[in-house]
């Protein structure tokens, strides 16, 4: 079995290894501790200190803060208790008229506003977008997951997380 150190990991999640280098770790089987290794990278790129415990996606995460467990975006901003849907404490851009399409549609066909609506969901602090729905008009935002962060730690990676601070 190959171990890779956190300086390598590191270098994969900022995109610096070649492909087949990159191939070679994505398909290779996981070290026991990667998944320690790749959160102390994503801890290291972070301005703040609370502990994250969960990568969301490149830029969100689960984290334990003074507030209990929350989504925070890298930035900082935090979306609130992780329990609820981030999305509802984003800024959100519906884009849903021929006008609005188009300036990400702007050489192709558009969906029909009447069918389907585009929205882009971006913290309200640093701007970053962090996901996009398409979904028929009215439709609710989506809640994509809501993890078990108690039995991932317990059951997956055999290290259970200490009792939450606040919040939950």
């Amino acid at each position: 079995m190959t171990s890779y150190s956190k300086e390598v990991i590191g270098d994969l999640v900022a995109g610096k290894l070649p492909w087949p280098q990159t191939r070679r770790i994505m398909s290779a089987y996981k070290d026991d501790d990667r998944f320690f290794k790749y959160v102390a990278v994503l801890q290291d790129r972070v301005g703040w200190s609370d502990r994250i415990l969960l990568p969301v996606s490149d830029h969100l995460f689960i984290c334990e803060s003074a507030e209990g467990r929350v989504t925070k975006c890298e930035c900082g901003h935090s979306f609130g208790d992780y329990r609820r849907n981030w999305k509802l404490a984003a800024s959100i851009i519906v884009r849903d008229s021929e006008e609005s399409l188009r300036e990400i549609y702007p050489n192709s066909d558009l969906p029909d506003p009447e069918w389907m609506e585009i929205r882009e969901f971006i913290c309200p602090e640093c701007g970053t977008l962090h996901e996009v729905e398409a979904a028929a008009p009215g439709y609710p935002i989506v809640h994509d997951f809501e993890p078990d962060i108690e039995g991932f730690y317990r059951d997956w990676l055999g290290q259970p997380l200490p009792e939450e601070t606040k919040g939950g």
